[in-house]
């Protein structure tokens, strides 16, 4: 075996080369966790119905699974620091595959409740594999190709997301008129069987997914990966650590770090809940389709999220970042607006247009705000960065209790509008931060 063709590990804890079969599978995971988060986007028309619920008691949905993220976050990172990225991965995991499993006691007990618990427990798992797959995939080899291997990575995770809403247009949604059409012609002995029947419409893709993460386990059980950790320098007294206590002082003092923290929170609220509402808006302004025919629209979603990414790319190496951001941020706004004030189809498509501008937010925001922080403080920050995707618990919520109190779907998209206006504000401030230190 000749030295180019030996698997090497520096000390920074990159490798001389891409182990490709560990990478594609590492990257096989951005799919999973795409293909959870999608699928709350078919279980919340679901159990709008099913349940019977109020707008803002549906998009509790999001609020577990976002709330299961944040809570995880820091705990996951302490476990990669003390052992290793593929065991964060496969307990990772097992708490997919527990929460999964779950839907299997929830249908039979018919309580909302206990599939929160499912989708939470989920999360749990979905938290300790992002935490560790972003920062591992950057790590499978050359330092120089970091950035690309995570690009290539996060193709994946638009696939799983429609492969998601696939399962659930499918497997969960049936044919026929609408789920709230066909029990408003029943009695309520018939409604309290079709929802027990519907209940059991939501284990079929979970069935599924149980099955591919079963194998994928048994693969990164039986499959070596290196550990791609940073070689520690014994007694270097001449770089002291920086405690938690030092770090969190100096982000709190951090202005243009916090402005990108809230950027970043309100972002992950506004993606999550224009996804969240966009197939209960089509139903909402088509009331001749059914949930099956409106899933259509998160698909398009997707793609044009798929797409959205791809443009941004190509202009920023135009335009800089700022600006390209910034008039992402306006015409966002404007489509809101559209969407909440114009009572015709077209408030649909522009809706689902809304996800082309949202390709490019989360890691130019995430890039932008790690930008401000001292290099020695950039571990934590990332951290916290990562912790702001709680926003995906809380405007999802926001916007169901707003539909709820004006009696419509559609203007309640208005919240989202104050995000994107955020969004641009932080964009245009740093904009003009640069060009007068420029």
């Amino acid at each position: 075996m000749t030295e180019s063709s030996k698997l090497i590990q520096y000390d920074d804890g990159y490798l001389n080369k891409t182990p490709i079969f560990q990478f594609v599978l590492l990257s096989c995971l951005f799919a999973l966790w795409g293909a959870a988060a999608s699928l709350n986007d078919i279980l919340i028309t679901q159990f709008k119905s099913v349940f019977t619920l109020s707008d803002f008691a549906s998009a509790l949905v999001q609020s577990a699974f976002y709330g299961g993220y944040f809570l995880i976050s820091i705990p996951a990172s302490v476990v990669i620091r003390k052992t290793t990225y593929k065991l964060a991965i496969m307990i990772g995991l097992i708490f997919y595959i527990g929460g999964c499993s779950l839907f299997f006691p929830a249908s039979m007990m018919a309580t909302y409740t206990m599939f929160l618990v499912a989708i939470f427990s989920i999360a749990i798992g979905l938290g300790f594999l992002e935490t560790a797959s972003n920062t591992y995939s950057t790590m499978l080899g050359p330092r120089k190709y970091a950035t690309l291997r995570l690009n290539i990575s996060q193709t994946f995770q638009p696939i799983g997301s429609a492969s998601g809403i696939l399962l659930g247009k499918y497997l969960v949604f049936q044919e026929g008129e609408s789920l709230a059409s066909q029990m408003a012609q029943m009695t309520p002995d018939q409604i309290h069987l079709f929802r027990l029947q519907m209940l059991q419409h939501t284990l079929e893709p979970y069935k599924i997914m149980i099955c591919i993460l079963v194998a994928i386990f048994i693969l990164f059980l039986i499959t070596k990966y290196p550990k791609c950790k940073v070689k520690e320098v014994a007694n270097n007294q001449n770089t002291p650590k920086v405690t938690l206590g030092e770090t969190l002082k100096y982000l709190s003092g951090n202005g243009l770090f916090k402005k990108g923290i809230v950027a970043q929170f309100l972002y992950v609220g506004m993606q999550v809940a224009v996804w969240s509402f966009t197939i209960r808006l089509a139903l909402d302004l088509m009331p001749h389709i059914n949930e099956r025919m409106a899933a259509d629209f998160m698909v398009i979603s997707f793609v044009c999220f798929f797409v959205g990414k791809f443009i941004a790319n190509f202009l920023m190496t135009k335009f800089s970042v700022n600006k390209v951001l910034l008039a992402y941020s306006i015409i966002g706004c404007i489509l809101i607006l559209y969407v909440a004030f114009i009572p015709n189809l077209t408030a649909i498509y522009a809706a689902v247009a809304i996800s082309i501008l949202l390709g490019p937010c989360w890691a130019t925001i995430y890039a932008e705000t790690l930008k401000s922080v001292e290099k020695k403080y950039t571990e934590t920050a990332g951290a916290i960065i990562v912790m702001s995707i709680i926003g995906g618990a809380f405007m999802p919520a926001v916007q169901g209790f707003v539909s709820d109190m004006v009696g419509s779907m559609q203007f309640s998209f208005i919240v989202n509008f104050f995000c994107f206006a955020y969004i641009g504000w932080y964009f245009y401030y740093k904009m003009k931060l640069e060009n007068k230190e420029g």
